[in-house]
């Protein structure tokens, strides 16, 4: 089993999220947007002054152990403005990230990476990034429409476009630590019965190819960080293969390690609605410290989850927002 080194401090900017909120309480963890702004030098509050929420998820995740910060990119959003508009307002240091990940081969993921990875190639003096990536990204994917026709999405840029745009493609099925302290799943087994997917997506390999079932995406993974002496940290970005199979997999991989916490996108939306009691029920059976629920969770999972398990353990994400966990 891989086992990256602990971590005495985890620091997460969400740099892109589908919501803002700069007014809701917070715990004294978390610091809103509008106090991040006005600590990187915002004088007055404007609209051109705050960051924009789009639908996708981009996580800054910077790591300290014995006195040494360490930076990863996980995701990068849907498009490059919002990498660019949202970083420079909240102060990013682009050029001190190391290494990126790309979850899965959606575009409200992959769409603003480039733009990324030329604001770090800006910071590092023009050296190349490296880019996880999982060999099952890059087909054409799209959705099944009431009608039977296919609503097609942007396609995710094979390895050697990346190589072009800067980065470092590292195309794998397998975990791996990045930084040091960043452990990248493997592909994630299927354990429940009842998490699927995500109904009604195809793909195709080229423009002329029939459209296939696409809606187990075997290509996703999550990132983990063990938080010395409390547990890990698992980032999900969007859990098409479900949030609870994803920490039945981060519990595997680390099995001596207590999970602590759970961010991202737990995908609870749309066509998945009708799995929010069983995910919620059985997300109690972890003994999660806390939940971060973000991007395409929705609305009525984040009630739901503030129902069972308490607002002290559930403080749903925002652009904007700063979380810091100490050892």
């Amino acid at each position: 089993m891989l086992a990256p080194l602990a971590v005495d401090r985890i620091e997460i900017t969400t740099l892109v999220d589908n919501v803002t909120d700069s007014l809701s309480s917070t715990p004294s963890f978390v610091t809103r947007e509008w106090v991040r702004l006005q600590q990187k030098g915002m004088k007055r509050v404007a609209g051109g002054s705050l960051c924009c929420a789009n639908h996708g998820l981009s996580l800054v995740i910077t790591v300290e152990a014995a006195g040494e910060r360490r930076c990863v990119l996980f995701d990068g959003g849907p498009v490059d403005y919002a990498v660019e508009r949202n970083g420079t307002r909240l102060g990013v240091d682009f050029g001190a990230i190391e290494a990126m990940v790309l979850s899965h081969g959606h575009w409200d993921h992959a769409g603003g990476l480039p733009k990324a990875i030329a604001m770090i190639r800006a910071g590092n003096g023009g050296r190349e990034v490296p880019l996880h990536l999982h060999p099952g990204m890059f087909r054409e994917r799209g959705s099944r429409q009431p009608d039977g026709g296919v609503l097609p999405m942007d396609r995710v840029p094979a390895p050697a476009e990346w190589a072009a745009m800067g980065a470092l493609p590292q195309v794998s099925r397998e975990p791996a630590v990045v930084a040091g302290h960043v452990l990248v799943s493997g592909e994630i087994p299927r354990v429940t019965d009842y998490e699927t997917g995500l109904p009604g997506q195809v793909a195709r390999a080229h423009d002329n190819a029939d459209w296939q079932p696409d809606e187990w995406l075997h290509d996703e993974r999550f990132v983990a960080v063990n938080l010395r002496g409390r547990g890990l940290v698992v980032f999900s970005a969007c859990s098409h293969t479900g949030i609870v199979n994803v920490l039945h997999e981060a519990r595997r991989l680390m099995p001596d390690v207590p999970l602590l916490a759970a961010m991202g996108g737990f995908h609870l939306s749309g066509t998945n609605e009708r799995i929010i009691p069983r995910t919620v029920a059985d997300l109690g059976g972890f003994g999660l410290r806390w939940m971060f629920p973000s991007h395409c969770t929705g609305w009525r999972a984040l009630n739901a989850l503030e129902r069972a398990h308490g607002e002290a353990v559930v403080v749903p994400g925002a652009v904007g927002k700063t979380f810091v966990l100490d050892a």
